[in-house]
């Protein structure tokens, strides 16, 4: 009975993933293998001939992979220096509830900030360019393409990996580094030996997590790329909203397909190290 009763906390949990997340994927792919006429077919894979289809997920993986490792690097080195302040003291709580915050702003009102901010008539551009002779858009309007969305998904990059790779830091036991310097040790070999080797696992599986993150994000794109299907999710909008017909939405489903098999080979490897670290973290 206290099984039973434990088990009944998670069904609400359990109903949102099965109802805004398992039933829309599975739906969406479903789509993928659904002809106009209703049946079943393969013809819709077709899609994937295209070079245009091929450069959106390259696209997609080259932004979501050096905003990853950027988020990660950065994210990590805030880590560290936060190991250095007290647990209980006011920066560690603003940058607590700063991350948390930050890690989920993303969408139109992120795109919004970065318009009004850097954008091409905003404040700051114009401020730069008449009084410091700087022009931000000497080379065009960088901000709406896809190497432009690399400065606003590291806005929410960055606070995730803190987020996320803190508890890895926190589970560096100081007897190690002690027993190191008792055993002769000195600091580099006890970064080298002892502390990269256990946090590896724990960084390389935040850096996945990010990635996965950066990989699925839709509307801070949509919102600042409004001409072109440059990434794979809007890809995935164009051939819903596209003016050619219902084929065009069959084919998003095969492309969702796509995005689902990447995003489940990499939750599948950062289930793994996640595994891994924990074996550290207990």
């Amino acid at each position: 009975m206290k099984r039973l009763v434990s088990a009944l906390g998670l069904v609400p949990f359990a109903a949102y993933v099965l109802l805004f997340l398992a039933v829309p994927t599975v739906l969406a792919v479903a789509r993928g293998f659904t002809a106009d006429t209703g049946g079943f077919t393969l013809k819709n894979f077709s899609v994937y001939s295209s070079s245009v289809v091929w450069e959106t997920f390259w696209a997609s993986t080259w932004l979501s992979l050096v905003t990853a490792v950027i988020g990660a690097i950065l994210g990590a080195l805030a880590c560290w220096a936060l190991t250095g302040v007290s647990p209980d003291g006011w920066i560690r709580r603003v940058m607590d509830a700063a991350s948390s915050v930050l890690a989920q702003f993303g969408g139109v009102m992120l795109a919004f900030a970065f318009m009004v901010t850097i954008g091409a008539q905003a404040f700051l551009t114009v401020f730069l360019k008449n009084h410091l002779g700087i022009d931000l858009y000497a080379g065009g309007n960088w901000l709406y393409t896809v190497p432009g969305l690399i400065l606003p998904y590291l806005y929410f990059q960055i606070p995730l990996m803190i987020i996320t790779f803190m508890p890895a830091i926190q589970g560096l036991r100081p007897q190690w580094a002690e027993a190191a310097a008792t055993l002769g040790g000195t600091r580099f070999s006890y970064w080298t030996r002892i502390g990269f080797p256990v946090l590896m696992p724990s960084f390389l599986g935040a850096l996945l997590l990010l990635f996965a993150n950066a990989f699925s994000s839709y509307a801070t794109a949509a919102a600042l790329i409004s001409q072109g299907a440059q990434i794979v999710p809007l890809q995935i909008r164009a051939a819903l909203i596209g003016e050619t017909g219902a084929s065009n939405a069959n084919s998003a489903g095969v492309l969702a397909l796509g995005m689902v098999v990447v995003m489940a080979v990499v939750m599948l490897v950062y289930s793994w190290l996640v595994r891994r670290a924990s074996r550290w973290q207990s």
